[in-house]
């Protein structure tokens, strides 16, 4: 039996305006997260321990580190066909305007598809944080003959109003799209959630490539928006459920289902936080499904003293009589001697000095906390200077100097 083709287009365009001021260097699937990964390591992962490796990374915003990082960490090998993760920024072949929605982005790259010829595109977004066995739900689009089929979260019902909810009748079959809604239509089989898009698709290539050229002659550009409630008049749309898909290797005591959208610096500091200690809400640490990322050929952490409780240290970090509590340290930071970090979040190459102490702030990279420093434990008084979330979370942008953080501010307001 011939083995089926699959190639994957992964959107990793986002500009991620509400990650500000983390993504006013870069995209937001490029935004480090955990002690050593980035955003779109985690699609990129899932698809390949999922036995995917034809890849297309569909990229548009503040790219460089995205071009960058997937270069170094997400080389496949040369000499196998069809095993390859390739970085694709709007080509222009159809015009000239950058992508105009998920749909345009696909259908600006048709010819790739019409190249590759697969059985089956998947269409996965970048921006998200889980594991998931896509093999699972290709076979769930075949055995259910759909047309598309769309991964679908459960939601309580009282959080559906926060999303782009999708209504199924009693087969799975979808009956309607709802942005947003005030009254979200209930799951047939459990009346307590509602289904959420995760803005995961499988499509038949055939009906792919056409509802594109039609979505083309019509002027639309999101599948969302346009393309999906357009196809499911004519052709089966079959919601997945989230909740049945098996990741071997995680443990009973992580969240079932496990799925987070960093859209915000809330989201992205708490999804940080779930990684954290002895039973983690997500663990990282999980051989049978791995998540791969950049080689790091520098030194190991050293600790010469401290107090670390609770903690992640990256690669190279240096700890020099600093103490530790709930927090996140990428490479190659510098802890100087009574350094406190409380629930923190700081990125590669990064120094702080003594006695500085940080009570909730996400360092951005290339930053140095000067002596005797405090950040975080009087938020009026950081507002003048940082960005500080309505909850206290307070973000020191990349490469902080006080004109830079100045004119950031100056712009946001």
């Amino acid at each position: 039996m011939r083995k089926l083709s699959i190639l994957a287009l992964v959107m990793a365009g986002g500009e991620g305006t509400r990650l500000h001021p983390l993504t006013v260097e870069r995209s937001k699937p490029a935004v480090p997260f955990g002690g050593r990964y980035r955003i779109v390591d985690f699609v990129l992962s899932n698809l390949i321990n999922s036995e995917i490796h034809s890849i297309y990374l569909l990229v548009q915003y503040k790219a460089q580190s995205l071009i960058e990082h997937v270069r170094k960490a997400w080389m496949l090998s040369p000499i196998i066909p069809g095993y390859f993760v390739t970085v694709v920024p709007p080509q222009m072949r159809v015009g000239v305007e950058w992508f105009q929605g998920t749909a345009d982005a696909v259908f600006q790259n048709i010819n790739l598809i019409h190249q590759y010829n697969p059985d089956f595109v998947v269409v996965f977004g970048a921006d998200h944080i889980y594991r998931m066995d896509v093999r699972h739900m290709l076979h769930f689009h075949q055995e259910r003959q759909a047309d598309v089929s769309i991964a679908a979260l459960r939601v309580p019902i009282e959080q559906a109003p926060r999303f782009g909810i999708i209504a199924v009748n009693a087969d799975g079959r979808v009956q309607d799209f709802q942005e947003k809604p005030a009254h979200p239509t209930r799951m047939p089989t459990d009346r307590t959630c509602a289904y959420a898009s995760m803005g995961n698709y499988i499509f038949s290539t055939h009906v792919l490539t056409k509802a594109l050229m039609e979505a083309k002659e019509r002027g639309e550009n999101d599948f969302g928006k346009h393309v999906l409630p357009r196809l499911m008049h004519t052709h089966r749309l079959l919601a997945y459920d989230f909740a049945t898909n098996r990741v071997p290797g995680v443990k009973p005591h992580e969240e079932k289902g496990y799925w987070r959208d960093l859209g915000t610096i809330d989201a992205y500091f708490a999804a940080n936080m779930d990684t954290l200690g002895p039973r983690p809400r997500f663990d990282l640490y999980n051989p049978q499904w791995p998540i791969y990322s950049s080689h790091y050929y520098g030194p190991v952490v050293k600790v010469n003293s401290g107090e670390i409780h609770n903690s992640v240290l990256g690669a190279g970090t240096l700890v020099n009589g600093a103490r530790l509590r709930n927090s996140v340290v990428r490479r190659e930071v510098i802890l100087e001697d009574g350094a406190e970090l409380d629930e923190c979040i700081v990125m590669d190459y990064v120094r702080i000095k003594k006695g500085a102490r940080l009570r909730r702030v996400i360092v951005d990279r290339y930053n140095t906390v000067e002596e005797g420093a405090e950040i975080g434990h009087d938020l009026e008084k950081d507002r003048g200077r940082y960005w500080v979330t309505d909850s206290g979370i307070v973000v020191l942008p990349e490469g902080k100097t006080e004109s830079r953080v100045r004119t950031y501010l100056h712009e946001q307001s």
